[in-house]
């Protein structure tokens, strides 16, 4: 297919189509984040638990990550503008719903049901369309400007949460998304789509198994907190001795083996895989989505540590918080949208190293920086350089994936790059926190039993409760459970001090591990292209 077919040519029009595929992926990663603020008050006012809130958010994540590569395929046979405005209509019914939700239920099936359905039609179907409305020399632009609204939709979540459960009610959130949901339909009706062929049907075998697969990796991923990565914590689901998760893991791998086996059987039939397998044998794009996953792993693990560190260590509120996140949208945007303006022909290998290298820099500054007596200023220059390597990745990396096979299989890239996209932030999120929590643990006893404050009874009972897994207290937090206990005052400082120190080993923890994963990264960069993809059309 030729690359022009469909492209806008107005200036005009282009920005709108820009503004509504932004404000698309905006919305899709607004609801990642913006309701981690307000996870007890929204438990309250539904009549449920705070475990049931969570597994609403994890079962959004798990529709997502399940159909993502059938939403993909999805826009292909039908199209992927009418796939857009589908999932956009099915998304914003789930935001209705989640707005008026009475109880647990009914929530579940709007925030994680119908809305995860409908970001597995939107998700896919932006990338394709960015595809086919725009030159190849204007989409590093393009691509990297959707992919930063998605980030800063993540940073500022938690800030947007903060305020609307503080002076509001977080029903308007959704009811909010309802609205924009309204404003991207009326937008979406300037996009060109580019035709598609007719096609006799879709994969069933091969939809029930890259969903199970994906689901079950990602479910797998999502208990490791909880029941532990290899050894069971107690009381958790066991098998021969090693934690379910890492069972749950093995089995989401077998099943996504026999999804791809499956996916050259259908091509050796002659059939319609529901993805050509031969895009996996293709270096460009297997080096594009591999820089997608550790892009994600990092993202995600940072907005799960900072948040932390500003909320809970440092006890600022969610609106304090949100904002001191904020520095980091800016220079996102800014990396974003301005490499591919002054430097259109820069090597796509060199931005994504330096990318990878900001990161990284990001990780390590901010480890150097956290301290006891560190103030929230500390976390500013950090993110300024984690926000400018997630800028300068955006840039380079939706271009690299879709310019790297025929603009027909940009809805097939789309699924595939979503689906890897949350395996990242996945594992990013789960691996930060475990390793948060094991550093953490092992600081706090590690001082209680070396402080002759403390009685061998409590450092004992200690030990016990902590092998069933460690809560990340604010110092207010522990002071009250010490002293509901009865804990002596000396005790109780003592353990105050332990837990400062410790909160602090687990958040340098997580940062090691993030920043190692970036560096890892690095190994993989050879894999995306020198040269940026150019238009064959005279």
């Amino acid at each position: 297919m030729a690359p022009r077919t469909g492209t806008v040519e107005s200036s005009a029009t282009a920005r709108i189509v820009l503004v509504a595929l932004a404000a698309g992926q905006f919305l899709m990663a607004l609801d990642s984040s913006v309701m981690n603020v307000s996870i007890a008050t929204v438990a309250e006012d539904v009549g449920t638990t705070v475990t049931g809130i969570q597994g609403a958010i994890t079962a959004y994540t798990l529709v997502m990550a399940m159909f993502m590569i059938p939403g993909g395929k999805v826009g292909a046979l039908i199209g992927r503008k009418r796939a857009f405005m589908i999932g956009c209509f099915i998304y914003g019914c789930g935001s209705l719903t989640t707005a008026l939700a009475p109880n647990l239920p009914v929530l579940l099936l709007g925030w994680s049901f119908l809305e995860g359905i409908g970001a597995a039609l939107i998700l896919p179907a932006i990338v394709a369309l960015v595809a086919s409305n725009f030159v190849t020399e204007r989409r590093p632009a393009a691509y990297g400007l959707v992919a930063a609204a998605g980030a800063v939709a993540i940073a500022v979540g938690p800030l947007i949460g903060g305020v609307a459960t503080t002076y509001f009610s977080w029903r308007w959130v959704f009811a909010g998304e309802v609205v924009m949901v309204l404003g991207i339909l009326v937008l979406a009706g300037r996009i060109a789509d580019a035709p598609v062929a007719e096609r006799p049907r879709i994969d069933l075998v091969g939809t029930v198994l890259s969903a199970l697969g994906l689901g079950v990796f990602v479910y797998g991923v999502l208990r490791s907190d909880e029941w532990g990565w290899f050894q069971p914590k107690p009381d958790t689901p066991s098998w021969l001795g090693v934690s379910l998760v890492m069972w749950l893991m093995l089995a989401g791998l077998l099943l996504i083996w026999l999804f791809l086996s499956w996916e050259n059987h259908m091509v050796k039939r002659r059939k319609e895989p529901l993805i050509d397998p031969a895009m996996l044998h293709n270096k460009q794009l297997t080096g594009g989505l591999t820089m997608f996953f550790f892009q994600y792993l990092v993202q995600m693990g940072v907005f799960f540590v900072v948040p932390l560190y500003l909320s809970v260590a440092l006890g600022l509120s969610a609106l304090m918080t949100g904002a001191r996140i904020l520095p980091l949208s800016v220079t996102l945007l800014a990396a974003a949208v301005l490499i591919p303006r002054f430097l259109p022909d820069v090597s796509p290998r060199r931005v994504v190293r330096l990318g990878i290298l900001a990161l990284l820099a990001g990780a390590v500054v901010l480890m150097a920086a956290l301290d006891v007596d560190a103030s929230a200023e500390i976390v500013t220059i950090p993110l300024l350089l984690i926000g400018l390597g997630m800028g300068a990745l955006a840039s380079q990396l939706g271009s690299v994936t879709v310019s790297a096979v025929p603009e027909a299989q940009s809805a097939e890239v789309g699924g595939v790059q979503n689906a890897v996209t949350n395996l990242g932030a996945s594992i990013g999120t789960a691996l930060a926190g475990s390793v948060m929590i094991a550093a953490l643990t092992t600081s706090f006893l590690t001082s209680v039993d070396q402080n002759p404050a403390v009685p061998a009874e409590v450092q004992n009972q200690a030990t016990v409760e902590l092998q069933s897994g460690v809560p990340f207290l604010s110092d207010a937090q522990l002071k009250s459970a010490l002293d509901e206990a009865g804990t002596s005052t000396k005790v109780t400082q003592a353990a105050l001090d332990a837990n400062a120190e410790a909160r602090i080993d687990g958040l340098r923890a997580a940062l090691a591990i993030l920043a190692f994963a970036a560096l890892l990264a690095m190994f993989f960069t050879s894999r995306i292209p020198e040269t940026q993809p150019r238009s064959t059309e005279p």
